[in-house]
């Protein structure tokens, strides 16, 4: 449908969506779109085209989908002041870092600024550091990509390379998230950037979450540090970074608040996105180093002896046991009932805990694969651990090159959707009979 607006006036669009420009001049998020030109809004998403002089759309909507007339420029005045601020930063490559809560305008901002500075010649690198919204990398990574030109969408850059954290929120890896970030920005300067533009997550309100802020923050030590704060939301965050230049910039008014299930639906398009093509790929544990956490129990670091010894005090064989520092790991039939009398026993001579894993836990565990160089491949999902073959199903498009493989903790099903990590009713009634 054509749809012509006035200037001095917004149309916000949300997607599914299309929008071809006609005649007239409009922004978005400061790129002047050209007669001809067309935009997609991917799902979740939508975008602002600012009218400069009265301009004809053609319009085409999803399922879903919307939009809406506004007065003004829903793009608040002091973007602009804050891009101005960057002009006082002489020394390059000059470190920007965004602050924000959940849906408060950041990755827009970020965009904001990436075309301002590209206009201006600038080359950038862009860290995208949210997890649970990841726009450069799959979900669950934190990645970074290099930008030479204006864009309307960060989802639409291909990753220069990602860092596995495997959840969507840093709240549960702090170190792990600071670490991906911190090496992203060092290999990132090897493109020889004029500025580095790191995005965050919206986990700001808790303590923890001020604390791993502060963390990152001094790890990556940017030369300034913008805040979009809405109400008071970033107050203790703010006071915390008091040695660090932050200049606060306002949320957009027309910014939309999502639901914690539409961000959820926005990762399963992020897991499809990446897991295109894929197929089964079955590996030899011995051909790649796994990285995992439970419930899997992949590591195969305990003696011949020692094994028999534990199977011994639990009067049964298991599919599989390793050794951990803190436990004992042990694998089982997803039906097979355990003697907690030969838990203890075990317990008593190993002198730690021990740990139950039932096969078939593994099934849907999100993972990355690395190659030799940890260089990031892509993303998989695990589907079955033979532990008497000693390989690895993997659902991946990844087809070669893989030599290390990290196991995180998001599980999906076999449609690609986010699904609980939690035990069946099976093993749970198994658990209260080893309790």
């Amino acid at each position: 449908m054509n749809k012509t607006v006035e200037k001095g006036k917004t149309l916000l669009v949300d997607g599914p969506a299309s929008v071809i420009v006609v005649s007239g001049k409009t922004a978005v998020f400061g790129l002047v779109l050209k007669n001809g030109q067309k935009v997609v809004i991917r799902e979740g998403k939508q975008l602002p085209f600012a009218v400069e002089e009265p301009t004809t759309f053609d319009v085409s909507l999803g399922e879903g989908a919307g939009m809406e007339e506004v007065d003004g420029n829903t793009v608040p005045p002091s973007w602009s002041k804050a891009y101005e601020e960057l002009s006082n930063i002489q020394a390059k490559p000059a470190t920007i870092l965004v602050l924000g809560t959940i849906d408060s305008g950041k990755t827009s901002f970020c965009t904001f600024l990436i075309n301002k500075l590209t206009e201006a010649k600038q080359k950038i690198a862009i860290l995208d550091g949210d997890l649970g919204q990841s726009d450069i990398g799959p979900p669950c990574t934190v990645a970074y990509t290099i930008v030479s030109k204006p864009l309307t969408d960060l989802f639409n850059l291909e990753a220069k390379n990602a860092f596995f954290v495997g959840v969507t929120s840093p709240s549960s890896a702090v170190e792990k998230a600071v670490e991906g970030l911190a090496s992203l920005k060092k290999e990132a300067l090897t493109h020889n950037p004029d500025w580095i533009i790191v995005n965050t997550d919206g986990w700001v309100g808790e303590e923890a979450a001020v604390r791993y802020k502060t963390q990152l923050v001094e790890k990556l030590c940017p030369d300034i540090v913008f805040c979009i704060q809405q109400a008071d939301e970033l107050t203790p965050l703010v006071n915390a970074l008091e040695k660090f230049r932050r200049v606060h910039v306002e949320s957009p008014q027309a910014v939309r608040q999502r639901s914690r299930e539409k961000r959820k639906n926005l990762r399963e398009l992020g897991y499809v996105k990446y897991l295109k093509d894929a197929k089964i790929q079955s590996i030899p544990l011995s051909w790649v180093k796994i990285e995992e956490d439970m419930p899997v129990c992949l590591s195969d670091n305990i003696s011949l002896r020692q094994a028999r010894k534990i199977y011994d005090l639990l009067g049964m064989k298991s599919l599989h046991v390793s050794e951990r520092p803190d436990k004992i790991c042990l694998v089982v039939g997803r039906e097979r009932w355990i003697n907690p009398e030969g838990i203890k026993r075990v317990e008593e001579f190993a002198g730690k805990k021990v740990e139950i894993v039932w096969k078939g836990e593994e099934e849907g565990l999100l993972t990355a694969l690395y190659n030799s160089e940890r260089r990031f491949l892509g993303i998989g999902v695990l589907r079955e651990v033979h532990y008497k073959r000693k390989t690895v199903k993997i659902y991946t498009s990844v087809a070669r090159d893989i030599a290390i493989v990290s196991i995180g903790k998001v599980k999906l099903n076999r449609s690609l959707k986010e699904v609980p990590t939690l035990l069946t009713p099976e093993n749970s009634a198994n658990l209260h009979k080893l309790s």
